[in-house]
């Protein structure tokens, strides 16, 4: 199938009428006039004229959108109980463990009618943070607290999850606590 939209692309390329047009390269295969599923990046050959190619049709608009830290054990269902959270974090700053415990969480009530707990996901403007070291405890069988850690391997992780703490205490107006 690729050596078929390869062959194509280089018929078309060396074509009379491709002749008189600057030349222009898919990175990675085929042209999109090709009626090819794949859609590359084009690149212009130094040297040549840059002509402008009209576009037909639609207009593209960009919309930049915050979006608003949240906790989640439901996706899509954002956790309305500010949580305990305590960090631990090892003597070289390689690791760290960061223990979240929610009391008398709201996911208890909705979790009948939009389903089990699927995870522990902390989302911002970055992207979606995530474990699934969750548990429940129960006080004479109903759920009274749940409990989710979330590890940290290395620097990164850990520079990224300050990030999202950071944000999520703005939104939610915590204060950092040190013992």
């Amino acid at each position: 199938m690729a050596a078929v939209a390869a062959m194509k692309a280089l018929a078309v390329a060396a074509s009379p009428v491709s002749a008189r047009q600057p030349r222009r390269y898919v990175a990675g295969g085929a042209s999109r006039r090709l009626q090819s599923p794949f859609h590359g990046v084009s690149v212009q050959c130094p040297g040549r004229p840059r002509r402008a190619t009209p576009r037909r049709g639609r207009q593209v608009a960009v919309v930049a959108a915050a979006v608003r830290p949240a906790i989640q054990f439901i996706q899509g269902t954002d956790e309305q109980t500010i949580p305990d959270v305590r960090l631990t974090k090892s003597r070289d700053g390689t690791n760290g463990v960061a223990i979240f415990t929610f009391e008398q969480p709201s996911v208890f009530d909705s979790s009948a009618e939009l389903g089990d707990i699927t995870g522990f996901y902390m989302i911002d403007d970055e992207g979606v943070l995530q474990s699934v070291d969750v548990s429940a405890k129960f006080v004479n069988g109903k759920p009274a607290r749940i409990e989710a850690k979330y590890v940290m391997r290395t620097p990164r992780d850990w520079d990224r999850f300050m990030r999202f703490m950071e944000r999520y205490s703005q939104a939610n107006g915590l204060q950092f606590v040190k013992n």
